[in-house]
């Protein structure tokens, strides 16, 4: 008997990847995603470990390549959409991404910027960024994503109030742009986090 779960979580991924592992260890295995809907099935309670990695910066084949990479080391992979939009060869500009990953198409990489990775559970931490250099890298992209769309919101929310005054725009656009201003502060402060631990450590 399959379990239908809808929640969505945007750009707090720790949320997100603390609901699997809090379904998992309560006998929920994840089989299918959606936008905003989670599918389970029974399974062992503890039995597998989920992470969820964001990946929005790269291009279609390195995305390609980096789950070939955790199929190989015996990761089952699902692809989910950061967004709830529904879109036909949309492309988006990502100033933040990796060459090609600069741009984002449908189909390509749109609506499949996070990866969900799953792991038989070996009573080991699952990570997937281990080294020091990996996590910096992987929180700073973090934070230059959620901050680059901040401040575009931000920009418009501006523009919108000069030119219209305290219109619902204005006022939306402000609260938007707050709203992606949460996860790139958190980006922010676990980046100067591992960056002051590495000083330590050098």
């Amino acid at each position: 008997m399959s379990k239908r779960v809808y929640r969505y979580f945007y750009g707090f991924l720790d949320k997100q990847q603390s609901f699997l592992n809090r379904m998992a260890r309560e006998g929920w295995r994840l089989v299918r995603t959606g936008r905003i809907s989670y599918v389970f099935e029974p399974c062992q309670p503890d039995e597998y470990n989920y992470c969820v990695d964001f990946v929005a910066h790269k291009s279609p084949r390195a995305s390609q390549d980096y789950q070939r990479f955790l199929d190989e080391m015996g990761y089952r992979v699902m692809t989910k959409p950061l967004n709830i939009n529904y879109s036909i060869g949309k492309v988006r500009v990502r100033p933040w991404g990796e060459g090609w990953g600069k741009l984002s198409t449908s189909p390509g990489a749109f609506n499949k910027e996070l990866l969900i990775v799953e792991k038989k559970n070996d009573g080991k931490p699952f990570e997937l960024h281990t080294t020091m250099e990996d996590r910096m890298a992987y929180y700073r992209i973090q934070r230059s994503a959620w901050g680059t769309v901040a401040l575009a919101l931000a920009a418009f929310a501006v523009y919108s109030l000069v030119r219209y005054g305290w219109e619902w725009q204005a006022v939306a656009l402000a609260v938007l742009a707050l709203f992606h201003l949460w996860p790139a502060w958190q980006s922010h402060h676990i980046f100067k986090q591992l960056k002051a631990r590495s000083e330590v450590m050098e």
